[in-house]
């Protein structure tokens, strides 16, 4: 790999580009605590492009904190990139303008790597025009050898089969550490003369947690694949997450960036823990992240304070995936209020445990938390139901924790529901409406009020490497008929307290058939964007009717991807990909038909 040539648009941005789009602030960069190098002067450059706007990539945690990581090394540059809006893209098209990173307003052809960050199925088409926009070919095979090396990462990357046909070196797990490893091994190869496939090769090697899908081959049989196997003999045919066994002292931007247009989070984020000691069978989260870390509180508080001194964003926002089984929780809200408490800054609390101790025994610390609504993942409104999908919450530890948080100031609920479970029954799914009723009802024993019940209903949409991912999805009139049930139930019961809100169902099915989807599926996707599939986590960008027509391309259907049952001895798509053995996946999976059988 040659040293590149740095483009800098600067100019045709500012002449061409931002008097023509209508957020302007999305592409200027130039942010409090912005960090920018000289590119040209630096050994190696990153653009870490994140496959959706800048609004919901500022929020991003782990972006921040990759941008953060690379900037510290000495002679490297990250710059960021963000997916422009329908408006954008149609200026740099008619200009002929290449994307650019915010930093520098640098071309992305003028980097070493191209880093995307993959959080969701449905951001893939933004990935390859991001590609189209840098003015890349979008297969890896494309491309030639002075090219930038494209890579990925991510949670999707331990499902990432159906993009691999694009990515040149997908990262696995968590990326802080293993990142730095890859800069090191590319500026090497740098240094050395290696072409791109050179590097690849070593990366693929010496790691475990990176992934190169072109030295790897499938062998399908109708619609099962019966082989997968390295093109190189020396090579695994296995692959693990990277972790990081430090968690206390991992990396984390003490300065963040203070966005100039309004993000989605703008809020001093600290991660508190990594892991969830809960399993549950539909989450992919909670069996690949492992194992389960924790910071100290007094590292959490000090990083707190640091970030607000360097933003001034007032609330105070503590990220895992289980905040609740933080052991410390008490004293750490205790530690933060102590601090943040006359300074105007408050404190968010995701998803606090659903038991009347873990809210009662914090109450009296949380008065800088803002109480406009709590958030509770009940997920079925039956106990058996939540036994199934290991979920083991009791109604009276529902009711008691509802009852705690109302006395504690909390004005209404936001409740979870998931909807297409094994052993669902139309009874299951009118006790959503009922559950979330009586719930409403509480409030008024309490302080005379009904409570104001938010409701947001998801469609199941099995996941890889989870017990449930071997099970097909509901047909899409299952969960039509299901969400007509629940609103003639709350029309029945007249509750226009309760407010309830639906995934778009043909998202989810898209969802489910390309999330465990093989390799095969890359000329869909291509198919899909080269319709004109864009942001397609979007309502008013989302067309449905381009990606049954780009199923149907390849002689494929997608409910039928969707509804998919993969058999118990049939090579998984993703099982090389990181994540838990087959076997501990099928235990759970049996224990969960045991008790729909049983029910």
């Amino acid at each position: 790999m040659n040293k590149k040539e740095v483009t800098i648009l600067a100019q045709r941005v500012d002449r061409e580009f931002l008097p023509f789009v209508r957020r302007p602030g999305r592409y200027i960069g130039g942010e409090i605590n912005q960090i920018k190098k000289d590119l040209p002067q630096c050994a190696l450059s990153v653009a870490l492009c994140f496959p959706d706007v800048y609004e919901v990539g500022m929020s991003h945690t782990g972006l921040m904190i990759i941008y953060d990581v690379i900037n510290k090394i000495e002679g490297v540059a990250a710059e960021r990139v963000f997916a422009p809006w329908i408006d954008a893209e149609k200026v740099l098209r008619e200009k002929e303008i290449s994307l650019f990173s915010l930093e520098s307003a640098a071309a992305l052809k003028s980097f070493d790597i191209i880093g995307f960050s993959l959080t969701n199925e449905l951001c893939y088409t933004n990935v390859l025009n991001m590609l189209d926009l840098g003015g890349f070919n979008i297969r890896s095979t494309d491309r030639g050898q002075d090219e930038p090396l494209v890579i990925a990462g991510g949670g999707q990357a331990n499902c990432c089969e159906p993009i691999a046909d694009f990515i040149d070196l997908f990262v696995l797990g968590e990326a802080e550490e293993a990142v730095v490893e890859l800069i090191e091994l590319v500026k090497h190869g740098k240094e050395t003369g290696l072409t791109k496939k050179d590097i690849l090769l070593s990366a693929a090697k010496k790691f475990d947690w990176f992934y190169v899908p072109a030295l790897y081959e499938f062998q399908y049989e109708r619609a099962k694949i019966i082989s997968f196997q390295p093109c190189v003999p020396e090579l695994r045919s296995k692959f693990n997450n990277a972790v990081v066994e430090d968690f206390e002292n991992a990396a984390v931007p003490l300065r963040p960036i203070v966005p100039f247009t309004k993000a989605v989070h703008e809020r001093v984020s600290v991660e508190i823990m990594r892991g969830c000691p809960g399993r549950c069978r539909f989450c992919k989260a909670s069996f690949c992240r492992r194992p389960i870390r924790y910071r100290s509180v007094k590292k959490i508080i000090d990083i707190a304070k640091a970030c607000y001194k360097a933003t001034g964003f007032d609330t105070v926002s503590l990220l895992s995936l289980s905040t609740a089984d933080y052991p410390k929780l008490r004293e750490l809200v205790d530690g933060l209020q102590a601090y943040f408490k006359d300074k105007y800054v408050g404190l968010s609390l995701p998803s606090l445990r659903v038991d009347q101790s873990a809210i009662t025994g914090l109450a009296e610390s949380l008065s800088s938390v803002r109480k406009g609504g709590m958030t509770i993942a009940v997920e079925a409104a039956g106990e058996n139901l939540r036994q199934i999908i290991n979920k083991p919450l009791k109604d009276d530890d529902l009711f008691d924790a509802a009852g705690a948080a109302y006395r504690a100031g909390w004005q209404r609920l936001k409740l979870y529901f998931m909807v297409g479970l094994p052993g669902e029954t139309q009874e299951d799914i009118k006790q959503i409406v009922h559950l979330s009723f009586q719930l409403a009802k509480l409030r008024k024993e309490i302080d005379g009020k009904t409570g104001q019940i938010n409701i947001t209903i998801s469609w199941l949409t099995p996941k890889a490497h989870t017990p449930f991912g071997w099970l097909g999805q509901k047909p899409m009139a299952y969960f039509e008929q299901a969400k007509q049930l629940i609103l003639d139930e709350k029309r029945k019961l007249r509750a226009r307290f309760l407010q309830f809100k639906f995934h778009r169902i043909e998202r989810s099915v898209l969802e489910s058939a390309i999330g465990r989807g093989d390799r095969r599926l890359c000329g869909v996707i291509e198919a899909a964007w080269r319709d004109g599939a864009r942001f397609d986590l979007w309502d008013e960008c989302f067309d449905y009717t381009i990606w049954q027509k780009a199923f149907e391309k390849f002689g494929m259907d997608i409910d039928t991807a969707a509804q998919k049952e993969f058999e118990r001895d049939e090579i998984l798509p993703w099982e090389h990909l990181g994540g838990p053995e087959k076997e501990y996946l099928l235990t759970h999976l049996d224990e969960a038909m045991k008790r729909v059988e049983s029910w």
